[in-house]
Formats: structure tokens, sequence, C-alpha cells
């Protein structure tokens, strides 16, 4: 069975869902990377040492992808199981996802005005998915 298969809907939220647990892995492994194992596999109490820039813009851009992937994922499927998915929906969907992986790059860069946005671009696709609930 191909989970990747079915509306594009679905598939956009299966490679967001990959993208997402993407982000995880790269910050985890930065933090890790700059803060110690013994500080990363503790129980966190206290502040840990400080991340690079680097680490820092990517555990931001991972909490930003949170920050939008429960509404996106919300509006999928509402429209999925509404049975309300069109060719808006879709191109919706597909705006979303690639405006988060173009997000990735850009927020790391530093490059401030195109990360917005970047960002505004996946905050439309989700009201595009959205508005087809609406039809």
């Amino acid at each position: 069975m191909n989970i990747f298969a079915g509306s594009v809907e679905i598939q956009m939220l299966c490679w967001s869902a990959v993208l997402g647990l993407l982000q995880l892995v790269i910050a985890t492994a930065l933090s890790v990377k700059d803060q110690g194992m013994p500080y990363s596999l503790g129980p966190r109490d206290v502040p840990g040492p400080a991340v690079t820039l680097l680490t820092g813009r990517f555990k931001r851009g991972f909490q930003n992808f949170r920050e939008t992937f429960v509404y996106f994922a919300a509006a999928v499927l509402i429209v999925t199981v509404l049975n309300k998915t069109n060719s808006t929906t879709a191109l919706g969907a597909e705006i979303y996802f690639w405006a988060r992986l173009v997000y990735v790059p850009v927020y790391a860069a530093g490059i401030a005005f195109a990360r917005t946005v970047v960002w505004t671009a996946s905050v439309i696709g989700i009201v595009m998915v959205l508005l087809g609930a609406l039809a």
C-alpha cells in the first residue's frame, strides 16, 4: 500500500509530515552537536549550553513548522472527510508544502524578508484549503 497515493491534498499532507520529521532530525542533531550528549540525554531541568546561530535558526524554523502544520493537517482532513477537495484545495495544499520546503533553507540562511514572504505563502495555502470546506 502506498501512503502517498490518493488526493493531492493527502499526498501533500504526507510529504509535509516527512518534511516535519526531517526538520526535527536536523534540529535535534545540531542541538546535540552544540550542547553535547550528556545534556541532551539528561532531564534538561536547567537551560543548556548556548547553540550556534544556525542551530537556533533550525530549531525556530521547526517550531514555526509545528505551529502551521496542525492547521494544514486539520484543513486537509476536513476537506477530505467532507469530500470537498477541488483544484483550489489541491493548489492550496501544494503551495503550503512547497512554501514550507523553501522556508527551511531561507530561514537557515537568515534571509528575513524572503522568510516572511514564504511563510505568508504557506498560510495562504492553508486558507485556500480551508475555503474548500466552506464551498
